[in-house]
Parts: C-alpha cells; structure tokens; sequence
C-alpha cells in the first residue's frame, strides 16, 4: 500500500510494536524522509483500529531527548553522569565487561532483563535477540515468566491443561453479555479490535458488565454497568455467584458431568459443607458473606447472577490485572469455574474463563532462533532483583553478576523501586540499550542508543490471528542502531560472530522469515502490511466442549480441573477459595496502579504532548478524602510498608470507597529524605510474590493517605 501524493509524500504500511500487544495496522506518511502523519491502514477493516500511542509515535521517534551516541558512566551509578563514546570503544567495554564476568564467576552469571522495546518482532525482538546471544557466549539467567501474566500462565494449565483457550473477538457477535472483569480494553489494548467489538455488541443491546475497583475509560465507553470491587478480592465475588448458580439451580449440571473433574468438591465448598469452608468456620460463600469481603453489594450479586444466567451465552473477558494479586491463583481458577459450570466454556459466544488475549494460535512464520545453551538458568520474573542480591544463598539457581537489558525499565517496572536500585547498584556490570536515559539506563555502566520501530523494517506477530509488515520508514537519529546490529558487532568482538548472524544481516533474516512462513504472497504482504489468518471466529476449547471424550484436555482427568489432585501437585489447594488481604489499621487503603492511556510502561510518559494529557494524581474517593481531610488538588503523602510518596490527589468518585489509584509507569523522582515526588507507583508495591506461581502481586498493596500540609 504504497502512495504518492502530488507533494511527493509516501505512505507506507506500519505497525506499532509496543508491550500493549495492540497489533495496530497503521499507515506513516513521510516527506522528506520525516514522518508527518501516522493513521489507521484501511487494509485493517472496520475493527482494526489504532490508539492515540500508536499514532502520535512519531512525536517519540523525533524527540530531541533520543539517545544518539553509546554512553559510557562517569559519575555514580544512578547519577545520570555519562560520556560519550564511539561504537568500537563501546562494544570492547561491553565485551570486556561480559567477559571478565565470565571469566570471574563462570558462564550463566549475567541475567537478561527487557522485552518491552520490541516484544512481537520477528526479527528484531528484544527477549530473542540477546537470549541468542547471550547463549552463544556461554549461557545466562533468562527470566521464566513476565510480570504481566505469570500468575495465570502458571495456573491455567494446571485446571485447563493449556494455554490456547481464548477466543477470537468476532465471536462476541454471538455474545448475550459480556464480562469484562479487570479488563481496561481501552487503554490496555491487549488486542485492537476488541473495542470495537464490545462497541458494536452494546449497540445491539448486549448488555456488558465491567468489574473493576474504578470507573475506567472502558467502564465509560463501553461499559452498561460499572460494577465496582474491592482489588484481589475477585475471588470472593466469583465464589458468590457460584453460590447463587448451585442454590437457584443454574448450573449446567449435565454439561459439568461430561466437562469437569472436582466439581462436587467444590460444590461443598461453595456450600461451606466442608472442613475448610469458603472462609473462616466453613461458612458458605453467600453474598452477603462476599459483601464483607469484595465491596459488592449482596443484592447486587445476586441480581448480577441472574443477569448472567438470563443472558447466555455470557462471554466473561478477564483482564490480567486479576491475577496480579494475592491469591491471584485463586481468580484465575474460578473465573474458568464460572464458565464452565453455566456450560460456557467452549461455546460460541461464551469464553472459557482463561487469558482472552493470546489465547490462539497466530498465523505461522519463522523467528531468529535461540540455541540452547547448558549454562542457563531461569528465575521469576518478579523475583529478579532479589536474585541478584541474595544469589545461591537465596536459592537461586545462579550468583548474578551482571545484567543485559534490552528495551526495558525494570527499575520502574518491577515492584519495589528501591529493592530494584540496590540490585542494580550489587552488579559489577551492566549494559543497556534503549531510546532514552531511563531510570534504569543511569544505572548502567554502558548505554547504547537503539532504534525506533519507525526505523526498521520487521513484520510483527500479534495477539490474534493475522500478521503485519512494518516497513522503515525514516532514519535513525545520529549513531543510533538496531539491536540485531550490536548484537552482530559484539559476537564478532567475543568471537562467535558468524554463529549469531549465521551470516545474513537483519534483511536478509526477515526475508528468510517469511519465506518460512504460511504466507505465500510476500510482495502483497508488503505492500498491504497485513496478512490475515483463515479463520478470524475461533473458540478455545471449542472441540473439547463438543467432544470431551473424543477430544480431551491435558489434565490428569481429561476434563477441566476445578478441584483435586492434579491442583495439589501443583503446589494450588485441593479446591478454589478466597485468599484475600485485607487492610489493616496502618494501611487501610487499598492501591491499584492501572495502565495510561498516554503511555505504555514509562514508553511516551516524557514526551510533552503526552505528558500534558496524562493524569498523574492520586485518586480518592469522596469519603475517603473527607474522613483525611482534604480537598481535590491537595498535595498529600502517601505511606506502604515499601515507600513513601508526595502527589497532589484527584477527589472522584470514580474510584470506589476504600480504594485509591495511581496511574503506573512515571520515572521516580527523590527529594533529600528518600521521598518520590513523581509518583511512581512502584515505590509503594512489594516484590512479595503470590504463591505458588511467584507472580507479581502489584494489586496487593496497602496504603495511607495523609495531607502534606
């Protein structure tokens, strides 16, 4: 889809890549090798449609603040105090510094971090690209899971026995409500066409639910109903509808017969007919035993319950942000018990409960490989900085000595920015590449400038069923380069260079990757950017709730796990419950730190058209606010047991009672006494995972509030 206008512009197909995994198909016109333009690629359709992140990208690639030239540290790490240097002195200290590592403390010492920069490329990626590096030079600590969603990546298998059990968003079509629980397709994206999917379903009438502890921007747009809930108590709203089903008698019993093991159990459960009991005392999971716990009114479950059995079939969407708790393990288990015991699960229109996104296979093409290497070892991701500073003695696998960061602020990421600075601080070498000098590039030792997605040719896998061609549509600024190019350099410097290129360029890479793909028309592929997979309405789990028995799951028992022993291997309890933490005298206040709009990560949060619009506050509710004393706009102090904070707060009612919220994804910023005064939301989360999964429990933090004046 080349075009030339009569002021010799070009336009060419694009596609933003960044870790909100949108897999938008846009259009960069360009004059005069700048792009001026970024707009949705007609050849998308009328769903496929991109976000103000996606189409101002530009306003990033052409910020003056871009790294342009390697940075070697001058000053103390953290000091932001660097030098310049040419590419050849940087890629010697950088292989030097591997090297002495190695050489020091032995193969499998230097752990990757990043993914964020570039995570959908087929050829330039940026978990792929220095794995197969980094193995090629001996091995390393490689991160076994991601802090977005190993919380559900560990636990769906163990009830579902995969991880492809999402469907497509076209199946919505058929969809007589939809649930939208934790799930912000608005800003979080996740997939683009899902908003115009929930769109066209609410003008139908469908109604659609959103559970979420604040009136998001999907809850205003999109939403029917806002129903609002106490964060990490998910579990316990899930195990009072279960309640209401088995009472009034809306479960599909037969269909749970054919579909799940363990459903008896939980029944008890439900029931508090066992020992354990929904909670303390073996009571039974009614509303109003959920009310105490989730915020929700009892009635209004029960009302909720009823909608959901009049309405089928019911296609419940759970966001990510579920998982990212204490006792996330739990939400995961019951939102698939829901779907499955109203015999949703599978079903056209229905869902399966499990992760929507990513859930299905894309369409098949090649990758650059990673070769295996003996020397690495794997950690959570959540627990990295721990890792680095407690090592073997901590149980890790490896002492980690240096750290290669590729595309990623994990400083500001991960939970608990301090314990994250410390871990940065303990390594005796650490290298980055990215666009900007983030928080966690002034903690390097060496800082190599990479290059734009706008400035590279690659086509970019998605979450769903289709591919797109990104074309290079500008140059990069000053010395900047592609990852694959430094790669490239630093093999040759550590003496496996014709192994890591195996000697084809980044060119020639991509045109072997789609050579070994399923798409036979390469040049349509390029001048469209878009390649669509055959079947655009698949459901997860669609052959399994035709034939269970002719088509059966991984799990021990062929069907869905909602209870037994297969989950107590796993390290899960025999049956779902509620594992819930509740506030205490100190820290009354429960935080959520969603996701911008104007930002992906800390990607976007600097450049000035984005800040201007960003809402960096700290939400309050009205009662909230008036039982501390304060006033919208009051600059206030807020306290965990890992931070402190100074912000001015934003009195709404769009959050609920009890809850404040606080946009991730800003740069910190400490006064003299250690306090952020940029309000980054990580300085009050904890590094504590949720067990057994190890995922991050970001959602689980308790605060207070107090005025600064």
């Amino acid at each position: 889809m080349t075009v030339r206008t009569q002021n010799g512009s070009t336009t060419l197909p694009v596609a933003c890549n960044r870790d909100c995994g949108g897999g938008c198909p846009l259009l960069a016109t360009v004059e005069g090798g700048r792009v001026m333009r970024i707009a949705d690629n007609p050849a998308g359709g009328p769903h496929l449609k991109g976000c103000v992140r996606g189409h101002r990208a530009w306003m990033q690639q052409q910020a003056p603040e871009r790294l342009t030239t390697p940075l070697v540290r001058t000053g103390p790490r953290g000091s932001g105090r660097f030098r310049e240097a040419s590419w050849s002195e940087a890629v010697r200290l950088v292989a030097d510094g591997l090297g002495a590592v190695r050489e020091k403390h032995g193969d499998g010492a230097i752990i990757s971090l990043g993914g964020s920069g570039s995570c959908r490329g087929v050829v330039h990626d940026t978990v792929d690209l220095p794995a197969r590096f980094l193995n090629l030079i001996g091995g390393h600590v490689e991160q076994t899971d991601s802090y977005s969603s190993a919380t559900s990546r560990y636990t769906q298998p163990v009830v579902l026995g995969t991880q492809q059990a999402g469907i497509d968003p076209a199946t919505l079509r058929d969809s007589g409500m939809i649930v939208l629980w934790g799930a912000n397709l608005v800003d979080c994206i996740m997939g683009c066409e899902w908003r115009a999917r929930v769109r066209e379903a609410k003008r139908r009438g469908v109604p659609v639910v959103v559970i979420d502890p604040r009136r998001t921007t999907t809850a205003r747009l999109l939403g029917t109903e806002w129903l609002p809930v106490w964060p990490g108590t998910d579990s316990a709203l899930m195990l009072a509808l279960l309640h209401v089903f088995i009472t009034e008698g809306t479960v599909d019993e037969k269909s749970v017969a054919a579909h799940a093991s363990g459903y008896a159990a939980l029944r008890r459960r439900v029931l508090g007919l066992d020992d354990a009991g929904s909670g303390a005392g073996g009571e039974p999971a009614t509303p109003e035993w959920a009310e105490r716990i989730c915020g929700v009114p009892a009635a209004r479950i029960v009302a909720l319950a009823h909608e959901w059995a009049r309405h089928r079939p019911v296609a419940l969407v759970p966001g990510l942000s579920i998982q990212r708790t204490v006792g996330g393990e739990e939400a995961v288990r019951l939102a698939i018990a829901l779907q499955t015991v109203t015999g949703d699960l599978g079903r056209l229109g229905g869902s399966s409960g499990g992760r929507t996104w990513g859930g299905l296979p894309q369409p098949r093409i090649a990758k650059i490989p990673v070769p295996p290497a003996p020397a690495s070892s794997g950690v959570p991701a959540n627990d990295w900085a721990d890792a680095v500073l407690r090592g073997r003695a901590g149980g890790y696998p490896a002492d980690i000595r240096a750290a290669y960061n590729v595309g990623g602020n994990y400083v500001v990421q991960g939970a608990d920015v301090a314990a994250s600075i410390r871990a940065m601080q303990a390594l005796e070498f650490s290298v980055c590449h990215d666009l900007f000098l983030t928080t966690t590039a002034s903690y390097c030792d060496v800082v190599l400038p990479a290059t734009h997605w706008l400035e590279r040719d690659d086509v970019v896998f998605t979450l769903a069923n289709y591919l797109l061609f990104s074309h290079r549509v500008t140059a990069p600024p000053g010395q900047a380069r592609d990852d694959y190019a430094i790669f490239a350099d630093l093999a040759e410097a550590m003496g496996c260079g014709h192994a890591y290129t195996d000697g084809r360029d980044a060119d020639a890479w991509l045109r072997a990757c789609v050579a070994d793909s399923e798409i036979s028309d390469a040049e349509e592929f390029r001048r469209s950017g878009i390649y669509w997979g055959a079947d655009q309405e698949r459901v997860g789990l669609a052959a399994f709730a035709a034939d269970p028995a002719g088509a059966p799951l991984a799990t021990p028992s062929g069907k869905v796990e909602l209870s037994g022993s297969g989950c107590v291997a796993a390290g899960l309890t025999a049956t779902p419950t509620a594992r819930v933490l509740a506030a205490d005298e100190a820290f009354p206040l429960r935080l959520v730190t969603p996701k911008s709009r104007f930002r992906v990560h800390t990607q976007l949060a600097e450049i000035p058209w984005f800040r201007a619009r960003d809402d960096r506050a700290l939400w309050v509710s009205p009662g909230d606010a008036a039982a501390r004393g304060l006033a919208d706009g009051d600059e206030v102090i807020v306290t965990s047991a890992q931070g402190t904070m100074r912000l001015p707060c934003r009195v709404t009612a769009q959050v609920m009672a009890g809850v404040v919220s606080l946009m991730a994804g800003v740069e910190p910023r400490f006064d003299s006494h250690g306090v952020d005064t940029a309000g980054s939301a990580n300085v009050l989360t904890t590094a504590v995972p949720t067990l057994p999964s190890r995922g991050a429990r970001l959602h689980s933090t308790l605060v207070e509030v107090r005025s600064a004046g």
